[in-house]
């Protein structure tokens, strides 16, 4: 089965929900990273060389934090979009650009889809979308 390419039309549509998920998101994925801090801190490590099964051991009260951070990057995923990254707020979506196999990318905040990025480009790689694509007007 073929992967679906959107357009811009569709990724605007879909930005009300990911503006909530993202957001929630967010705020999660920070209360988590804080919590991670603080186990690492305690321990003498670093915080990037815990894995998650040693922080659910030492601290099992964090994985319903975790299954819900989880369960929105989830959200994301069925909507068609590729969650990209938490700190920028990233979320990637194949589509047609110039006719080439692309991403479209969006940034928690942006109000509308502007950008685009080649399937290796990542986000420094992100150009503005060609003049020729059609961009949604919001009223607001």
């Amino acid at each position: 089965m073929s992967e679906h390419l959107f357009n811009v039309h569709e990724v605007n549509a879909l930005i009300p929900k990911l503006e909530l998920v993202m957001g929630r998101l967010q705020q999660r994925g920070a209360e988590l990273r804080r919590a991670i801090e603080m186990l690492a801190a305690e321990r003498g490590e670093a915080a990037a060389d815990l894995q998650t099964s040693d922080i659910v051991e030492q601290r099992p009260e964090l994985r319903p934090l975790i299954n819900e951070i989880e369960q929105l990057v989830g959200e994301i995923e069925e909507c068609g979009g590729q969650f990209k990254g938490l700190d920028l707020g990233l979320v990637d979506f194949p589509a047609e650009i110039n006719g080439e196999v692309a991403l479209l990318c969006w940034q928690f905040g942006e109000k509308e889809v502007g950008y685009w990025h080649a399937l290796e480009g990542g986000f420094a790689g992100r150009q503005p979308l060609p003049a020729h694509q059609p961009r949604s007007t919001y009223l607001q």
